[in-house]
C-alpha cells in the first residue's frame, strides 16, 4: 500500500503501527482525530511530501526512496536524521538496558552469564552512540557547510581544503560495524543465553532488539542511498569550481 496525503493518518498508523515512532520525530503528537496526513502537517507547518517519503520508506522496503529524497534539500534530510538519533540515544537503548537490568536483577540462577549480556549491550551502545556523535559534529556539519556554499557560490579555502582531504564516501563502511555488533547481541539470546524463568521477558527484549535493527537499518539506507550521493555531487561541484 503507498501512503498518500489524503489518508487518515490513524488509519495508516492502524495498518502499520512501524510507523508511531517515524511520526513521533516530525513532533506529531497523538490525538490527532480524523485529520489528513495533509491536514496535519499544514496544521503543524511540516513539508507533506516530505514525511510522505520518510513513511513509505519504512513501510515499504521497496520504495524507491532515492527517486523522492533527492529532491529535497539536504538541510531537511539531517533535521530528519537528527530526530531520528535522539529516539536511539534518549528512548530505545535506555528502554532495551532497563529490560536487561530486569533480566539481570530476576535470574539469580545465571547472574554471571546475564551480567555479561549488559556488559556487550553497553559496549555496542558505546559503539553507536560514537558513531552517531561523529555523524553530528562531523559529517552533517560538513553537509551543511557545502550547502551553503553552493547555494551562495563561494567556498572558502578552509572548506576545498576539507573536501580534498575528507570524502563522504569515507564514512559508509562505519555503519557495518555497529550492525554486526548489534546482530551478535541478538545471537547471544537466541543461542548462547541459560535458560530463564521469564522468558516473556527474553522475548521483550528481542522484540525490541529486532525493532531496533530495522529502523537501523532504514536511516543507513537513507544515508547511503540518498544523503551520500548528494554529497558525492555537491563536492563534485566544488572541485569543478575550484
Amino acid at each position: 500500500m503507498l501512503i498518500e496525503k489524503d489518508m487518515k493518518l490513524a488509519d495508516v498508523l492502524h495498518h502499520d503501527h512501524n510507523l508511531i515512532p517515524v511520526i513521533s520525530r516530525f513532533g506529531i503528537k497523538l490525538g490527532f482525530g480524523e485529520n489528513t496526513i495533509e491536514e496535519i502537517c499544514a496544521a503543524q507547518q511540516l513539508d507533506s511530501d516530505f514525511l510522505l517519503t520518510i513513511l513509505n520508506t519504512f513501510h515499504d522496503p521497496l520504495f524507491f526512496a532515492d527517486r523522492h529524497l533527492k529532491s529535497f534539500p539536504v538541510g531537511l534530510l539531517i533535521s530528519y536524521l537528527k530526530e531520528t538519533h535522539k529516539n536511539y540515544l534518549n528512548e530505545r537503548l535506555p528502554y532495551i538496558a532497563l529490560l536487561i537490568n530486569r533480566l539481570t536483577e530476576t535470574s539469580s540462577d545465571h547472574k554471571t552469564a546475564y551480567q555479561l549480556l549488559m556488559n556487550f549491550f553497553v559496549e555496542y551502545k558505546k559503539e553507536l552512540t560514537k558513531h552517531i556523535e561523529r555523524e553530528e559534529k562531523v559529517v552533517y556539519p560538513y553537509v551543511l557547510q557545502l550547502e551553503v556554499a553552493i547555494a551562495s557560490g563561494t567556498t572558502s579555502d578552509a572548506l576545498l581544503q576539507q573536501v580534498n582531504t575528507y570524502s563522504i564516501t569515507d564514512y559508509e563502511e562505519e555503519h557495518e560495524n555497529v550492525e554486526e555488533k548489534l546482530f551478535d547481541l541478538k545471537n547471544i539470546i537466541l543461542k548462547y543465553l541459560p535458560p530463564t524463568t521469564d522468558q516473556n521477558l527474553c522475548f521483550t527484549i528481542l522484540h525490541e532488539l529486532f525493532i531496533l535493527e530495522k529502523d537501523l537499518n532504514e536511516h543507513a539506507r537513507i544515508e547511503d542511498t540518498i544523503l551520500v550521493p548528494k554529497v558525492e555531487e555537491m563536492e563534485r561541484i566544488i572541485n569543478k569550481r575550484a
